[in-house]
């Protein structure tokens, strides 16, 4: 009885390994907006955030496995209690915002579409 169920624990471990690794398998290769996310950060464009805004999380999200190449900045501290000097001396005040090279910027989650319309950047 022992080694059956010794058997069967095994088999799981093996069937969701294996799910978990062609899981894997299909978000390898370079994401849909790598060179979007790449040409946002060549324009200038820089992505203040804090790890704990929902807003910024969404807004990574839009970019799915390119926001390894957004030109994101954490503002918090680590203790999520306070901002570190680079978001004061930006005069950052809310998260999610975008500051651009000709010097506007925008708060709150923005569009791909309103992104690339500032940056000059080509959607995919």
């Amino acid at each position: 009885m022992q080694t059956k169920f010794i058997i069967f624990i095994v088999l799981v471990i093996l069937i969701v390994g294996g799910f978990g690794a062609y899981s894997g398998l299909k978000t390898r290769g370079p994401g849909k907006l790598d060179g979007f996310a790449q040409c946002l950060k060549t324009s200038g464009a820089q992505f203040y955030g804090a790890f704990w805004c929902p807003h910024c999380q969404k807004q990574k999200e839009l970019f799915g496995s390119s926001k390894q190449y957004l030109p994101y900045i954490e503002c918090s501290t680590s203790d999520g209690q306070g901002t570190n000097q680079i978001c004061k001396d930006k005069k950052i005040e809310g998260f999610p915002t975008w500051l651009f090279a000709d010097g506007s910027s925008i708060s709150g989650e923005v569009s791909l579409i309103t992104l690339a319309g500032k940056t000059q950047c080509l959607l995919p």
